[in-house]
């Protein structure tokens, strides 16, 4: 496969499933307001905290109220990472390889494109009840994932959609469960009290865990819900579920067998996968949650570099290279397909900037008031 084709189901997919968990993200203050309604303004700045972009955010806010984090998890034109610019850039790559998604697929992008464009354009709809959106967001892209699963064949092209998705949910579910620790820092007074459990509750609720936890576990438990999202061998979102999923879909691509990786990804993916496997709750713990979490993302950092080394990156055509056929043929692609290498291009750069990279963003935002073609 095309070292372009790849980069650009692999971003589509990332994006899709960024928008899905922003909207989570959000979702779990949501459900403490609820649960809480007497909460002060404060309680929204560990969702600020958790991305990573705190400095990003006070530039253009200053303090995180209510209104403020929500408007920049979810419209702002110019964040990177909220799920408007999310859903522009999964339609721009999904656009760039139309020849290799379904139709179904591509219908149910633009469908997600259309209804969180159109909410754009009326912020105070969001701002007032962000509740409904928040739901449909996440609704499109479920269908999406399940449309993908059942319209497209399970090809090389098919794993690189799923490492995307699982990768970055892994991500976002550690990212998750780092908001507790937020929660508690002004408060670690609160440990074990009612309103502590209430702050578990919504971590699950926010994960679509929590009916899955209480089958298993039953009450409330800090250090089991931490191993139920952390740990789990089958929740789909749990951590170590998501890591498994990635290892397989890079042997699948890779075309070797699991335990005999020889590039780059494999390694990396394997020896995170391992490390995880014989991880216990109590060592997490013993060395702090939000510790963990920390050197969590500095792996996946290292396996999303390894990926696109191995799989994304156009490799340079040597200073002796003829012009052969091979050569005019890869030539050939590469001009007919300028706007995915553009957006691919793009989507690598934003990913970098998310990870805490100082690259700035290559791509240009399209005025959600304009429909696109």
């Amino acid at each position: 496969m095309l070292s372009r084709v790849a980069d650009a189901v692999y971003w589509m997919s990332r994006y899709m499933e960024r928008l899905e968990n922003v909207a989570r993200f959000v979702d779990v203050n949501q459900h403490l307001m609820l649960d809480l309604p007497n909460a002060p303004e404060t309680q929204w700045s560990p969702l600020i905290a958790t991305t990573g972009d705190d400095k990003w955010f006070s530039e253009r806010y200053g303090e995180p109220t209510r209104d403020a984090v929500i408007r920049f998890l979810t419209i702002d034109p110019e964040y990177p990472n909220s799920i408007l610019r999310s859903v522009l850039h999964a339609r721009e790559n999904a656009r760039a390889v139309r020849e290799i998604i379904s139709s179904e697929m591509w219908e149910e992008i633009n469908k997600a494109y259309l209804m969180i464009t159109a909410a754009a354009r009326d912020p105070a709809s969001i701002l007032d009840d962000p509740s409904e959106f928040l739901a449909s967001v996440k609704r499109a892209a479920q269908l999406f994932v399940g449309v993908t699963y059942v319209t497209m064949t399970h090809n090389e092209a098919w794993h690189f959609i799923r490492l995307g998705r699982v990768l970055e949910r892994a991500d976002k579910t550690s990212r998750i469960v780092d908001v507790k620790y937020f929660l508690l820092l002004p408060n670690a007074g609160e440990v074990g009290s009612p309103v502590d459990e209430l702050h578990w509750a919504a971590l699950l609720k926010s994960a679509s865990a929590f009916e899955m936890y209480r089958k298993r576990h039953g009450r409330i438990s800090p250090p089991r819900v931490a191993d139920f999202l952390l740990l789990d061998h089958h929740f789909p979102r749990a951590v170590r579920r998501c890591t498994m999923l990635a290892e397989d879909s890079v042997f699948a691509i890779a075309g070797g067998q699991k335990g005999s990786g020889t590039t780059p990804a494999e390694k990396r993916l394997g020896r995170l996968r391992a490390k995880l496997e014989f991880l216990t709750i109590e060592e997490i713990i013993d060395r702090g949650l939000h510790e963990w979490v920390d050197a969590f993302q500095n792996d996946l950092n290292e396996v999303g570099a390894a990926i696109h080394t191995t799989f994304l990156e156009v490799p340079p055509l040597s200073s002796g290279a003829s012009p052969d056929h091979s050569a005019s043929s890869s030539a050939s692609s590469s001009s007919s397909s300028s706007s995915a290498s553009s957006s691919s291009s793009a989507s690598s750069s934003e990913n970098a900037r998310s990870a805490g990279s100082s690259a700035k963003d290559a791509t240009s935002t399209p005025d959600p008031s304009q429909p696109c073609a």
